[in-house]
């Protein structure tokens, strides 16, 4: 119950004290004292209230104390007052603008949501994110006392603002979810799932929220057939029978909620992983709406990544060679130049193209420019395969 309720009752004591620390200190507090009345008392009929009361009574209390009574009832008189005007009004949401505050690393807005918002330990972020427990301490630390060094306000942001802020929101959650879901903690795959259906609980009007909960739910029921013995599957190889058709489901029903004004960057992605999705199989995908999907992309991102791929959908749409010299197009980009990107697609063109030899060089390339073993691998398995069949 406690850890249903846990991220409310958080959210309603920053309203009040302001404090990180200060709030997951008396909420602890609360719960030990739970711990020791209900099983006597019996639970009360709102737990959750109950807690909340117990532990504003105790941060107030220990405020009193402090010397920081007036100015922290100053700083909550001001911004209640600024809150209450705007058009969003509820503590997690808050919570959760101030956690993912530009002003704050990008690593240090995955730290703090995953800590204060999702409720995670410090030794889980610190495991997941492969760093020390002292180290994330640090990082966690830093980033609450940059919030109350620069006067963060606790609030959401305004209206004029907000599609700018909402864009970091939703880059963190996209952020932890392929940090978990390509590599070393899977929790975080889950852990941003929720995150983002909590965030479309309490945005219900963006589409933006609502897409990036589909792109999500749709990459993540395929989780179960991206890997076969440890090794990573191309989606073109993937068991689709395996792939979580009620996840799909329903992420293709939340698309079918139309964006009131022009589509997003999530929207399109969730639209592109839903053509894939929805394809019986990796012959029936239907690759020129997914050009143009790539290609409305790019109209709001040119991110070469998106470039990239569009080479890959162009390839298998018009062909090889037209893949290819999309390719060319961006093989020069600064951001892909030394990685293994650009010559591992090369490869599988030219070896659609009939060009084995060019095929096994590029390959070959794109394996001694790999960052991990798992790609390592692949790219020299695919090479020798193409050695041997020729």
């Amino acid at each position: 119950m406690i850890a249903n309720e846990r991220l409310r009752i958080i959210a309603s004591l920053m309203r009040t004290t302001r404090d990180f620390d200060l709030a997951e200190d008396t909420l602890a507090d609360a719960a030990e004292r739970a711990l020791h009345k209900w099983p006597d008392d019996g639970v009360p009929a709102n737990p959750g209230a109950w807690l909340t009361t117990v532990a504003t009574r105790r941060a107030v209390d220990l405020l009193r104390r402090s010397s920081l009574e007036r100015r922290k009832i100053a700083e909550v008189h001001a911004d209640n007052s600024a809150s209450d005007a705007d058009s969003l009004d509820d503590d997690r949401l808050r919570l959760i603008f101030v956690c993912c505050h530009p002003a704050l690393a990008l690593e240090s807005r995955v730290a703090l949501t995953l800590k204060v918002v999702a409720g995670l330990p410090t030794e889980a972020i610190a495991r997941a994110f492969l760093v020390s427990e002292p180290t994330m301490s640090q990082r966690l630390l830093r980033a609450k006392q940059k919030i109350a060094n620069a006067g963060i306000p606790y609030r959401e942001p305004g209206p004029e603002n907000l599609a700018d802020r909402l864009d970091a929101v939703l880059s963190v959650v996209y952020l932890i979810f392929t940090d978990g879901y390509g590599s070393h903690a899977s929790m975080l795959a889950e852990e941003a799932l929720r995150l983002a259906r909590l965030l479309a609980e309490l945005m219900p009007r963006s589409d933006e929220v609502r897409c990036l909960v589909a792109l999500l739910l749709l990459q993540h029921s395929r989780r179960f057939s991206r890997l076969v013995n440890g090794e990573p599957v191309t989606l073109e190889l993937q068991d689709r029978s395996r792939w979580d058709a009620d996840m799909v489901t329903e992420a293709c029903k939340l698309l079918l909620q139309r964006p009131e004004h022009a589509r997003g960057p999530y929207r399109l992605q969730a639209e592109l992983a839903a053509a894939h999705a929805t394809a019986s199989t990796a012959d029936a995908t239907d690759w020129s709406t997914i050009v143009a999907l790539y290609d409305e992309l790019l109209g709001i991102s040119a991110s070469p990544i998106v470039q990239l791929n569009r080479a890959v959908a162009v390839g298998l749409c018009n062909g090889p060679t037209a893949g290819l010299a999309a390719l060319e197009d961006i093989a020069s980009h600064p951001r892909l130049v030394g990685q293994h990107l650009i010559p591992a697609v090369r490869g599988d063109l030219l070896a659609r193209a009939g060009l084995v030899n060019e095929a096994v060089v590029a390959l070959r390339e794109a394996a001694s420019l790999a960052k991990t073993d798992h790609e390592r691998r692949a790219l020299s398995r695919r090479a020798r395969e193409l050695e041997a069949n020729r």
